[in-house]
């Protein structure tokens, strides 16, 4: 049977139709708030972003959740997890670096009104073990004690495309974003014989030396299990023991020491969606619910210290139980969508409708699928590809709370103004100020016509 996709488009003109009012018209249209009861402790689990990533959701989107939740008296906690170091100057890879970089971004309980928390303990090594007789790849899974530990979940994800995943949207927020840093090794394939990053092919012989490579120092400092080594001109790497941090890749990779194979991020990308499946059986098949919100629309994950122009315009806010099903919606909706002239799609020759922009814009690596993740998740039974595009309709602007005091602006204020009265009508013949009574705004709009400017330089 096709699971239904709650969907409303990105335009909006009114309050009402704010992306704010749709989610929460979204959230309401499939039923959510049937899931809540009182005193149900609610996790709500996004992406906070990384340190100078701006296409990150905005916090207002989590609040919005956490609002709804305690009105229905439900215990709300916004949250992400630790990450591995993925880069030689990671920032979410402790809790202290994580609780810094994600206030800098705005979260916190005083944005949020309700608690902002790492999911997964100070080291990432509070988790949850899960068994995966079922997965594609992986297992058993080890997801974030928190997450976990919730009576309800609500993935709320920002879609958009991903260097390993390709795409990345309710899916990868759980694959990756829910598991803690032992589960991260695992999705990434640390350890595994076949797909590694241990046994990519290694070039010591491309390394130039220390006197020709200045910067050769950042080799033996990428890495955290102290696996690489430089002794004069020789560099050696234990990768019988690499667990795929990705500490070392920019280092690697830039001086060509390493020869990645599509295999290896192909593992990744499925063992993505048995990661989600892993944190779904944590917290009870029924009891996660998932909203994507297909807004800055770049190339590349939050998790890039950057953000590039959107490849495509917003597409919209999809709401639903399945997340193979919302993924599978916003793909579509991405493909038959052209691509945004300036950006990375136009430069990839893929603005027109029907290409497939993030295999192009996106993938790590030639020959990774924006499908994999959509795949593996129905062979798992996480989900099903089909859907059903529910349309819904937008709120009525009555329906639409506007805190602090939902009350109209007279019976807030006219007891106050009477009080403190801010408008001066007692000066000048009751206009409240000295201004110009007419003035020419024709002019003003004149001013740097061409044409005007033509017949002035005559003159």
């Amino acid at each position: 049977m096709d699971s239904k996709v709650y969907y409303m488009d990105a335009r909006s003109n009114s309050p009402q139709t704010s992306l704010v009012a749709k989610m929460i018209a979204v959230f309401e249209a499939a039923g959510f708030e049937k899931l809540i009861k009182p005193g149900d402790s609610v996790a709500i689990k996004l992406h906070c972003g990384e340190w100078n990533n701006t296409a990150y959701l905005r916090p207002v989107y989590a609040r919005t959740i956490a609002d709804k939740v305690k009105s229905l008296g439900g215990r709300p906690f916004v949250c992400d997890t630790i990450t591995l170091p993925y880069s030689l100057y990671p920032n979410r890879s402790t809790g202290l670096d994580f609780m810094i970089t994600a206030e800098r971004n705005g979260y916190n309980s005083a944005t949020l009104g309700c608690p902002f928390i790492f999911a997964d303990g100070f080291m990432g090594t509070d988790d949850y073990r899960v068994d995966l007789p079922e997965g594609f790849i992986l297992k058993e899974a080890y997801i974030a004690e928190a997450i976990a530990a919730a009576d309800v979940l609500i993935v709320l994800s920002h879609f958009k495309g991903h260097g390993t995943g390709v795409i990345g949207g309710a899916i990868k927020n759980l694959g990756i974003g829910a598991q803690s840093r032992r589960g991260k090794f695992s999705v990434h394939m640390g350890g595994h014989p076949e797909y590694g990053f241990g046994i990519c092919t290694f070039h010591p012989e491309k390394f130039k030396g220390k006197e020709k490579d200045k910067n050769w120092h950042a080799l033996e400092e990428c890495c955290p299990f102290n696996l690489i080594h430089v002794i004069g001109d020789t560099v050696t790497w234990e990768n019988e023991k690499c667990n795929n941090c990705m500490a070392c890749a920019s280092p690697m990779f830039s001086r060509g020491l390493v020869e990645l194979f599509a295999e290896n991020l192909q593992a990744t990308d499925a063992a993505i969606a048995d990661g989600c499946l892993g944190a779904v059986k944590a917290v009870g098949k029924g009891k996660v619910t998932f909203i994507n919100l297909a807004i800055d629309i770049g190339a590349l994950c939050d998790c890039t210290g950057f953000a590039d122009v959107s490849i495509l315009p917003d597409l919209g806010v999809f709401a639903g139980y399945d997340p193979v099903a919302i993924d599978k919606a916003c793909v579509d909706k991405a493909r038959e969508t052209a691509g945004i002239q300036g950006s990375k799609a136009e430069e990839k020759h893929v603005l027109e409708c029907g290409k497939r922009k993030f295999e192009v814009c996106s993938a790590g690596w030639p020959g990774l699928s924006e499908e994999t993740q959509l795949n593996v998740g129905e062979i798992i039974g996480l989900g099903t590809r089909k859907y059903k595009l529910v349309l819904v309709a937008e709120k009525k602007l009555q329906d639409i709370a506007f805190p602090p005091d939902p009350r109209p602006a007279g019976v807030r204020f006219q007891h106050l103004y009477a009080k403190l009265h801010p408008y001066p009508y007692e000066r000048y013949e009751g206009k409240g100020f000295l201004r110009e009574n007419k003035v020419d705004l024709k002019r003003v709009n004149d001013y740097y016509s061409p044409s005007k400017r033509i017949s002035k330089n005559k003159k």
